[in-house]
């Protein structure tokens, strides 16, 4: 199977990349794949109140691993 023009320059473009930065966008793409073709983006830039629960509770999940982090 012969590669598009467009992941042919994606291609080119990841080889120029620092190794570490290669990791990064593989690791990534990685995770973008295991979402599926039948995951749902919501791509509206409004925050429902249910955005606002679930950001306030995992920020301060996020706070409370670091504070954690520190005692140790």
């Amino acid at each position: 199977m012969q590669p598009t023009l467009d992941e042919q320059e994606l291609l080119e473009a990841f080889r120029k990349l620092p190794p570490a930065a290669a990791k990064e966008v593989s690791a990534l793409t990685k995770r973008l794949a295991e979402l599926g073709a039948a995951a749902t983006i919501n791509w509206s830039d409004e925050w429902s109140d249910e955005d606002l629960e679930a950001f306030t509770a995992d920020s301060a999940r996020r706070i409370d691993e670091h504070e954690m982090e520190d005692t140790r």
